[in-house]
């Protein structure tokens, strides 16, 4: 029998492409991690059973259209956002993701972020190899205590919850804001619920972690800036469309906020001669947040586990349409 087509579109970890090999063939987009042109795209899903994808890929209802064949998409992220959910739905194509794995390293480079912003680390790092560093000075690089600060969290999701154990291990005071509140979260981790408006005012640390939809759009704008404290430092690592990113820059150059760590942006990869790259007071990163290799290989996995599931009939272990399926498919 022939072998069904699996669209792959980047790299991905030998152990989750020798999983994908033995049960179909495979179109591999091979150019390290340069993005798949779109053109190529449309014509490899002509006859593909499943796509491969990940969060920079735009898997729309042109691409669907161009896929008559497909039976199952499979990101390799938690987020989907980069997936037209309605036009999967329309046409039962189950959309697998890979939740729950990537928490506890997404949290590592979340409080990393934290601490190399208040501590000006990059600042430092080019002090130095710029030769600018004659002595030592009283203030020199002085900055935020994060020991005993108050941090502001917004989405106390499963990574929400593991940025707030972090911080307890630092006696930080734990503010939160959620759609919903988290009796449990509260307790065990000592966290305070309260609004945004007030997390904003109160925070030294205000970290974004809320999940990309058309309410959370830009949920972080000039207002909500201009409540935040002068010291206070601003962590992104949730997704860039949250933030209105012109006011970010405004806040930053202004001094209404001392700095921001951001591992995501609006548009990606960020133009480098966008406004927020001039700024000393600004620590950036390549969307990094779950790159360590033992959890990329893992996601890897389970996005192929999910690719399997689909082309054999089998429901997706983690689908995130799951109304797709008949109620009695197993």
């Amino acid at each position: 029998m022939m072998k069904q087509k699996v669209v792959i579109t980047r790299m991905i970890p030998d152990a989750a492409k020798e999983m994908l090999k033995k049960e179909a063939d495979i179109f591999m987009w091979h150019s390290g991690d340069e993005p798949m042109p779109r053109d190529i795209l449309l014509q490899e899903v002509a006859d593909a059973a499943a796509i491969f994808t990940n969060v920079a890929d735009r898997i729309d209802k042109e691409v669907f259209d161009h896929a008559s064949k497909l039976k199952v998409v499979s990101t390799m992220a938690v987020g989907f956002d980069n997936i037209d959910i309605t036009e999967a739905n329309k046409r039962k194509i189950p959309v697998g993701h890979t939740p729950g794995i990537l928490t506890e390293t997404t949290a590592d480079l979340t409080f990393a972020l934290l601490m190399a912003t208040a501590r000006r680390i990059v600042e430092g790092m080019d002090y130095i190899r710029e030769g600018r560093w004659k002595s030592w000075g009283t203030m020199l690089m002085s900055g935020q205590d994060i020991s005993g600060a108050t941090i502001g969290i917004i989405g106390m999701g499963r990574i929400g919850e593991a940025v707030a154990k972090r911080a307890r291990g630092f006696d930080m005071n734990v503010l939160y804001h959620n759609r919903n509140r988290r009796p449990e979260v509260e307790k065990r981790l000592e966290a305070r619920y309260c609004s945004l408006e007030m997390l904003l005012k109160e925070s030294d640390f205000v970290v974004l972690l809320s999940p990309s939809t058309p309410e959370t759009y830009r949920m972080i704008g000039e207002k909500e800036l201009n409540l935040m404290k002068p010291n206070a430092v601003f962590i992104n690592t949730s997704r860039g469309t949250n933030v209105d990113e012109q006011a970010l820059y405004q806040a930053l150059a202004s001094g209404k906020i001392w700095a921001a760590g951001l591992d995501v942006f609006e548009n990606e990869p960020i133009s480098p001669d966008h406004p927020l790259l001039t700024l000393q007071n600004v620590v950036v990163l390549p969307h990094i947040g779950s790159a360590s290799i033992a959890t990329r290989t893992q996601m890897a996995v389970m996005a192929a586990e999910n690719i399997l599931a689909g082309l054999s009939g089998r429901k997706l272990n983690h689908a995130v349409n799951p109304e797709v399926y008949d109620t009695n498919q197993k």
